[in-house]
């Protein structure tokens, strides 16, 4: 994953998979939505359903399938802006069916508060983080670093996943408490790092600058500070951590 083994050492491995993508016709737009359609299909149809085991691999795989988009987008020589604004969009449709899936599971398998809790706290988190870094840079401000960034989020829930359910096929009960402990570690690192952007912001150069609320002379409209949209960080040529 990238923030774990380096942007350069994955990009290594999915250049040639990019150019040989490229050749099949297939644009990078169509393998964030297929990527993102997979992963959504098998979080809500294999976690609730109890089938830890195979979603966690079915969701690996689309997800590394839907890294390829960046790869792709650099062999045509760039990427758009609409295919950064898409790839951000579609993983934060991703990550919240992901946790969805898992909390379902949580209390109709296991009948689990701690785990439902330590869940929507994830789901929570992981789209704050996400915003937070898309916003300040829509303002000119940083939010980058923090503990935990979407490839640690996924690598973290689906380590635990996959282990609670290799215990449920191997009977190896000690396994079963893997997805518990993943995500409570989870959200308390994710708590941390959206404290950590947070702070960020604020420590960004012009963060505490005074924003007007003058009304212009020429149109007597006020200036709108901020439009609680987001931009896009990206440039659609990579797939950014956030």
């Amino acid at each position: 994953m990238l923030s774990f083994f380096g942007r350069e050492a994955v990009q290594k491995v999915t250049a040639p998979l990019g150019r040989a993508l490229v050749g099949t016709g297939l644009t990078p737009d169509a393998v964030t939505l297929i990527g993102t359609a997979g992963s959504i299909t098998a979080a809500v149809t294999l976690f609730p359903s109890g089938h830890l085991f195979w979603g966690t691999i079915a969701i690996w795989l689309f997800v590394m399938f839907d890294m390829l988009d960046g790869a792709m987008a650099r062999a045509r020589g760039g990427g758009t802006k609409y295919g950064a604004v898409l790839d951000a969009t579609c993983d934060r449709v991703a990550d919240g069916a992901i946790f969805a899936g898992l909390a379902w599971w949580g209390v109709y398998h296991e009948g689990s508060k701690s785990l439902l809790i330590a869940t929507l706290i994830c789901l929570v988190t992981s789209q704050v983080i996400s915003y937070a870094k898309a916003r300040a840079e829509a303002s000119g401000l940083s939010a980058d670093g923090g503990l935990i960034e979407r490839p640690d989020r996924l690598v973290i829930v689906l380590i635990g996943t996959g282990l609670t359910g290799i215990a449920g096929y191997w009977g190896v009960d000690w396994l079963e408490w893997a997805v518990y402990v993943a995500m409570w570690l989870l959200a308390a690192a994710s708590i941390v790092t959206v404290f950590q952007r947070v702070l960020a912001v604020r420590r960004s150069p012009g963060a505490r600058d005074v924003i007007s609320t003058q009304r212009p002379a020429s149109d007597g409209t006020e200036n709108a500070a901020t439009d609680g949209t987001e931009n896009a960080t990206t440039d659609g040529t990579e797939n950014a951590p956030s």
